[in-house]
């Protein structure tokens, strides 16, 4: 069949991309401190964003002949993304950092997509995960910036 480590990546990530909505709305709802007021608003633009690339990776992958994974239950066994309890006793850098691990796996998922859909000549999912890796880049910037960091590492600079 056409495609198929292409429509393999393509579910993964919409595995992921439902268990990191999750994580981000976890963040948005168990915040408190002074970053509140700018913080609060910038996830529901985060979870604007990747409710919007789930929508259109799992479109791309019906289109494509495949079958993306629709229940909790299909998420939660497919997911890389870690899962944990919200609690109160976490600053909101801590939740900051898990929000940059999670974008930093889902670009290397990006990359290994932009890699595949290369392989196997699908230009079109190709630019899809070209153009998404690109936003999650910003993103890991905008936050690291916003923890005292550069983008690619977790030392202060």
């Amino acid at each position: 069949m056409k495609f198929e480590k292409t429509k393999e990546t393509l579910n993964q990530l919409v595995a992921d991309l439902s268990q990191f909505a999750a994580v981000i709305h976890q963040t948005h709802w168990y915040m408190r401190g002074p970053e509140f007021l700018t913080l609060h608003p910038m996830m529901d633009d985060y979870m604007d964003e990747i409710n919007d690339q789930l929508d259109e990776i799992a479109e791309r992958l019906v289109a494509l002949d495949g079958s993306p994974y629709s229940t909790l239950q299909e998420f939660a066994d497919h997911t890389g993304i870690k899962d944990e309890v919200g609690t109160w006793d976490r600053s909101m850098s801590e939740r900051l950092e898990t929000l940059v691990s999670g974008y930093r796996y889902l670009a290397d998922l990006y990359q290994k997509g932009i890699e595949i859909s290369g392989e196997e000549g699908d230009d079109s999912t190709q630019d899809i995960f070209i153009a998404y890796k690109r936003d999650i880049e910003k993103n890991i910037w905008m936050i690291q910036a916003e923890l005292g960091h550069a983008p690619n590492n977790d030392s202060e600079n």
